[in-house]
């Protein structure tokens, strides 16, 4: 199966910005910066107070660590008190981040060599901790506390003699401040924060460092007029000048920024530059409770980012470096294996534009027996096989009424969920409109899964339940009730799969995705398929036809040239010659076409 999409977004040449205005007409006008499209690549970094403890769930936020505390969350709270005492606060951590093998020329050597082309530094997360010395926080910065450093400073400096561009995350809110408490005080009371707070420090960080890219984040519980967005936006862009770019976390209205999917497959159809935001495993911040399971493989890493390219996006690459200042071996080696892909193959990725379309796809069709319908994938795949975004399961089987009486059915779902119960619909989230994703729109979801239906002790019931992710996390659970029965997921023993499947206990589950396996990018004159499973003979391509006398070529091995032809609109490449031994890629092999 093929899909079909276009992407076009305007990339303006830095000498053509002009002085921004502080209104959304004057800022759209001005357009994105060119180098920013070209790109593609860059490098995150969580790093802060919450480096210390370095905990989380093991598909939680490592850096939510701060707000864990605060809602009381039982893990966080218990992993605090047992190991440092009953006594110890948050800000009590200041005094063990001390960022001892804190090497900011290495840091930056480490990501030049991954083939990033700019750096985004947290200088400030929600805790309100900052990386470099805000008069705004006298007390509680990296200059005073335990590493005595501007890590801000340094780094900026390092990146930059690297030739690479610096960029800043700042968090427009704090969980914990004297003007105004995040989650806690009202949101419409955040003016007095923002004027006198929020506002001074923002324009101090920025005019004292001037970086090239600017991500606010925290917005989301206030308009972008409360954020003074507009202002600021035009400020920043004045201050830096033309190739600076802001992301599209400035509050609600505010419909401008390059876009930042988190732990996505990515965006299609856009107008707008993008660039996915992820860590190599869950987590921002150094979780060590995280899984090796967690973490992308070298190989999921390139074909991830291979795709995103091809889709007109980029990546921004979170590393989560150790409370000492390590960036951890593993990160390090994920990181240089990308960087020794792009260093052979580099030329079908940076600068690149989509193609007519951005892949080939195949169906991918899985079938096992799940015991339950109690499944919380948070940002992962049903199967590491699937893609972890648009995929659809169906389970069937037959369900054992233990009682007589009215049954109450209710599930929790992200994003969409039907139930059957002898072929009458039980509830469904399916009637409600799927282009939504306010707050409001997943409430009605959510009120729309439970429904009842009369069911008879001792008797099967065919039953069927339809399931499809969208984009984000994704949970599927499925519960019932009924008399002298509370509210449970319902218990493997009353299902059965049917005779079909031999009739065991549990429903039939069948799993479906489009999994791409060929990813397109373009450079005049040129397009390059991008192979996500190596073609041992050959390689057939719906594409154009290249031009006469064209030379395709094989990257990998310094640009060899391949045999080609092209017979009913599908252009055939003989790999055949190609010494698989000498090849020095992994997981995605690049061939160039000249069109």
């Amino acid at each position: 199966m093929k899909r079909s999409f276009f992407f076009i977004f305007l990339l303006i040449p830095v000498w053509l910005f002009s002085q921004v205005q502080p209104n959304w007409e004057s800022i759209r006008e001005r357009g994105y910066p060119q180098w920013f499209g070209d790109a593609k690549l860059g490098i995150f970094i969580h790093w802060g107070l919450y480096s210390v403890p370095s905990y989380s769930g093991p598909e939680q936020y490592g850096e939510w660590y701060y707000r864990g505390l605060m809602v009381n969350d039982t893990a966080r709270v218990q992993f605090m008190k047992k190991n440092y005492g009953e006594d110890f606060k948050y800000e009590d951590f200041d005094k063990l981040f001390k960022a001892e093998l804190f090497n900011p020329d290495e840091w930056a050597q480490l990501f030049k060599d991954a083939g990033a082309k700019y750096v985004l530094l947290v200088t400030k997360h929600h805790d309100g901790y900052c990386l470099w010395d805000s008069p705004q926080k006298p007390d509680f910065n990296s200059v005073v506390g335990g590493p005595k450093r501007n890590i801000v400073e340094e780094l900026t400096q390092s990146v930059r003699a690297q030739g690479l561009k610096m960029g800043f995350y700042y968090s427009l809110p704090e969980w914990r401040n004297p003007l105004h408490t995040w989650y806690v005080d009202s949101p419409d009371s955040i003016g007095n924060y923002a004027e006198n707070y929020m506002i001074p420090q923002f324009k101090e960080l920025i005019g004292r460092y001037k970086p090239s890219v600017l991500f606010t984040d925290g917005e989301w519980l206030n308009s972008a007029e409360q954020w003074h967005a507009e202002e600021l936006i035009a400020w920043y862009y004045n201050t830096v000048g033309p190739e600076a770019i802001v992301n599209d976390r400035w509050g609600s209205g505010a419909d401008y920024g390059y876009k930042t999917p988190e732990y996505s497959s990515g965006i299609s159809d856009t107008t707008r530059p993008w660039a996915e935001c992820r860590g190599l495993g869950r987590s921002f911040g150094l979780n060590r409770n995280e899984p090796l399971s967690n973490y992308l493989t070298s190989e999921e890493l390139i074909q991830h980012f291979a795709k995103l390219v091809a889709a007109g996006g980029g990546m921004t690459l979170n590393v989560g470096p150790a409370a000492d200042g390590q960036i951890p071996l593993l990160q390090q080696e994920r990181l240089l294996d990308l960087g020794n892909w792009l260093k052979i193959n580099g030329e079908a990725i940076y600068g690149s534009r989509p193609y007519t379309r951005f892949y080939e796809t195949i169906g991918l069709e899985l079938t096992r027996i799940d015991p339950q319908i109690n499944f919380n994938w948070v940002r992962n795949a049903p199967d590491k096989e699937m893609t972890y975004d648009h995929f659809q399961i169906r389970w069937e089987g037959k369900l054992l009424a233990p009682v007589s009486g009215e049954y109450l059915f209710e599930a929790k779902a992200d994003e969409f969920m039907t139930l059957w119960i002898d072929g009458k619909k039980i509830f469904s989230n399916r009637v409600l409109a799927e282009n939504s994703d306010s707050n409001a729109q997943e409430a009605e979801r959510s009120q729309a899964l439970k429904g009842s239906i009369r069911l008879e002790k001792g008797k099967q019931y065919d039953i069927k339940i339809e399931y499809e992710e969208k984009t984000h996390e994704a949970k599927a659970i499925l519960y019932w009730s009924y008399p002298n029965q509370e509210k449970q997921v319902i218990p493997a023993q009353y299902f059965q799969t049917p005779e079909s499947a031999g009739s065991r206990p549990g429903l039939l589950g069948v799993y479906f995705c489009e999994k791409p396996y060929i990813a397109y990018t373009t450079q005049p004159g040129k397009l390059y398929a991008i192979t996500l499973k190596y073609p041992d003979h050959q390689l057939v391509l719906p594409v154009e036809k290249p031009k006469e006398n064209a030379k395709v070529r094989f990257l990998d091995l310094k640009g060899m040239a391949l045999p080609w032809k092209y017979v009913n609109n599908q252009l055939i490449i003989d790999t055949s010659l190609i010494p698989f031994s000498a090849i020095k890629s992994k997981g995605a092999w690049v061939f160039e076409i000249e069109m």
